[in-house]
């Protein structure tokens, strides 16, 4: 019952993160939107008036920022993050090892032994 009440209690805090995480990237879309066509204005206005197409370059690197906000946001990017994360636990679980192997209750000993100026091994 304990472990059952700890794993919801996980799943729970990992979807109020998630969501936060959701919430934050709207909210930076409609600041960055402003901006974003804001800047396409004032440079497409820069670029008439001076007669150089070369004004309109910072677009570019501007459009791609909004397109992964937007898809961040109200896309599917979230989706196809978690289908890529459950291929790789499915398919290449040799990615997912830690160096060394998985950390053991001796590994943290010696750690712990080596780094305690006051520690007296009996």
């Amino acid at each position: 019952l304990q472990l059952e009440r700890q794993l919801l209690m996980q799943n729970q805090m990992r979807e109020r993160q998630t969501a936060m995480q959701i919430a934050w990237t709207r909210e930076f879309l409609k600041y960055f939107g402003t901006f974003f066509g804001l800047a396409t204005i004032g440079l497409t206005a820069g670029a008439i008036r001076k007669k150089n197409p070369g004004v309109l370059l910072p677009i570019v690197p501007l459009s791609f920022i909004f397109a992964y906000q937007y898809d961040m946001g109200y896309g599917t990017l979230l989706q196809r993050i978690k289908g890529e994360a459950e291929n790789i636990l499915d398919t290449e679980t040799t990615l997912l090892e830690l160096p060394k192997g998985p950390l053991t209750y001796e590994d943290l000993e010696k750690i712990r032994r080596s780094q305690s100026k006051f520690f007296i091994e009996k």
